[in-house]
């Protein structure tokens, strides 16, 4: 049994920076017992919600959970998320590392936690990684070519 859960969500492809704080923040959350849950999108929800091309599922995890074991030497447990909420709603959660434009989704999870008789999880929100031009390192601009996975300018 984990003496700590903490969870983080994400697309993480690719995976850059501002990804890397918010997986620090899990690892440095969870302690020396503690589990690491990633909930990564799946390829449906990718399909639906995204313009930009994405690696599939099974790729994102692996690439996850290699970074997190070479970084951190810790395994985790990567999910797949076809919903916003994942397994957050149903199982025990200490911590939910979030940035900021995802933080009215950890409330709306503490929400429907509370109307089903559970805690609320212990929001943490991670300030964005800046990019060289002081905007927010992301997904969407490196995938765009403005920027490398560190925030580099290349326009």
């Amino acid at each position: 049994m984990w003496k700590r859960r903490v969870v983080v969500g994400g697309t993480f492809d690719p995976l850059h920076d501002g990804h890397k704080r918010l997986l620090k923040q899990a690892y440095e959350l969870s302690g020396s017992d503690g589990e690491i849950v990633i909930g990564i999108t799946s390829d449906r929800m990718v399909k639906a919600n995204k313009t930009r091309l994405v690696l599939p599922f099974r790729v994102r995890a692996a690439n996850l959970a290699q970074y997190m074991y070479r970084e951190y030497q810790v395994r985790v447990r990567t999910v797949e998320l076809n919903d916003r909420y994942g397994m957050t709603l149903n199982e025990d959660v200490d911590y939910i590392v979030i940035s900021p434009e995802t933080y009215d989704v950890a409330l709306q999870i503490n929400e429907l936690r509370r109307a089903r008789g559970r805690k609320p999880i212990k929001i943490v929100k991670v300030e964005h990684a800046k990019a060289e031009d002081g905007k927010p390192i992301s997904s969407t601009r490196i995938k765009a070519g403005e920027i490398d996975k560190h925030g580099h300018l290349l326009v």
